[in-house]
């Protein structure tokens, strides 16, 4: 199944795309400016996107700042998730930090949001404290959790 599915770099080209997965995925979207800068001017901004003949399904990004990969964010298409794609894409941003030196990695994550827990727990994450107040659109507090790569 996830075997028809490419995984790549994230171009300029694909921030249309991706901000349509952006936007049917976060209540608080990130603009076209702030992927552009990522992809330009963040040397410590990797994004890569899944895509199905052509069409971008899912993508994500982390920021490596010496050994640590920090996961700014991981969105699948909804009519394409509980298709076993997070888990592939989260595996490829792993095994891609790993590449690049990456020894442990770290996220966010909404304190409800249950599925994706279960799925960061399913490759090693653990709970490492809570950010109060987090996210800006309801103060729901994150979860901050980590994993040793």
């Amino acid at each position: 199944m996830v075997d028809s599915y490419v995984f790549r770099f994230m171009r300029e080209e694909d921030i249309d795309q991706v901000l349509e997965v952006e936007h049917a995925s976060f209540t608080t979207p990130w603009s076209r400016e702030a992927f552009f800068n990522e992809i330009h001017n963040n040397k410590f901004a990797v994004y890569i996107v899944l895509e199905e003949n052509e069409k971008i399904v899912g993508y994500c990004g982390t920021w490596i700042v010496i050994d640590e990969a920090h996961v700014t964010n991981i969105a699948i298409r909804p009519e394409y998730r509980g298709k076993k794609l997070g888990e592939a894409l989260l595996s490829k941003l792993i095994s891609t930090t790993r590449e690049m030196g990456a020894r442990s990695m770290t996220l966010e994550v909404r304190v409800t949001n249950h599925v994706a827990q279960s799925l960061y727990r399913k490759f090693g994450f653990q709970n490492g404290g809570i950010r109060k107040n987090y996210y800006s659109d309801n103060q729901e507090d994150a979860l901050i959790m980590w994993v040793n790569l």
